[in-house]
């Protein structure tokens, strides 16, 4: 007797598992039937600049045809957030597809730091020193980059940039750097006519911090009118010349 009912004790627990197991399928079968319904886009942090929500339309399309009314079985998520994210305003993207037949698609866009000008070309880049072409839509005041010859010289500069766009003060003060042809580095500042000599792309931290300390110290705009160069490349000093 105790033998039958532990053999009908499994055999109900086997009767619940396949059971499971048919009613998952059936659900999975279904839910890959689901056709979508509603399209929507979301933009991380704040509102987007460069993008909008019909480009972003624009690039999901799959094999030439819109995704609405498309069964979930025949998308390609991981296809979709890559032509996303080839767009060159996108930081990152992801696409999923709800129980409710809603495709959501958030998308994130790069920040520029600065705007590089060449005879020929002219364009912004990112945190990661990654490119961006300017924009009909928005012009985002940021650092003018001038001189610079090749992509190296760009990537070797990045640091550079990173830090005076986390910096409030540099990022306000600074409005202009230009790559000589020694590949010394000069600034334009907002405060005045004069120059800042800031010499190799070495040490950028000692020399900020050297030029931040001048300001605090020594900075008076009458006195500053008088000046025409402000060299850091020296060792614990700060040479101005009038």
């Amino acid at each position: 007797m105790e033998r039958i009912k532990q053999f009908l004790k499994y055999g109900l627990f086997l009767i619940l598992i396949i059971g499971f197991g048919i009613l998952q399928s059936f659900s999975n079968r279904k839910n890959q039937r689901k056709k979508v319904s509603e399209i929507t886009i979301q933009f991380g942090g704040k509102n987007p600049y460069f993008l909008s929500q019909t480009m972003v339309n624009k690039l999901l399309i799959q094999n030439g045809e819109p995704l609405t009314n498309q069964a979930k079985s025949e998308l390609d998520l991981h296809n979709l957030e890559s032509k996303v994210t080839e767009n060159p305003y996108v930081d990152a993207a992801s696409v999923c597809m709800t129980i409710t037949g809603e495709l959501k698609t958030i998308v994130v866009e790069k920040k520029p730091i600065a705007r590089f000008i060449a005879a020929d070309s002219s364009f912004y880049i990112d945190s990661k020193g990654f490119r961006m072409p300017l924009s009909e839509n928005y012009t985002p005041r940021v650092i003018l980059v001038s001189g610079t010859k090749t992509t190296d010289d760009v990537i070797e500069m990045t640091p550079l940039l990173n830090m005076i766009y986390a910096d409030d003060f540099l990022k306000k003060e600074l409005i202009g750097v230009r790559q000589k042809n020694d590949k010394e580095i000069e600034f334009k500042v907002r405060s005045g006519d004069y120059t800042i000599e800031f010499g190799q792309l070495n040490d950028i931290d000692i020399k900020f911090n050297k030029l931040k300390a001048f300001y605090n110290k020594s900075f008076n705009e009458e006195v500053m009118r008088n000046y025409k160069n402000i060299n850091l490349k020296y060792h614990n000093q700060v040479v101005c010349t009038k």
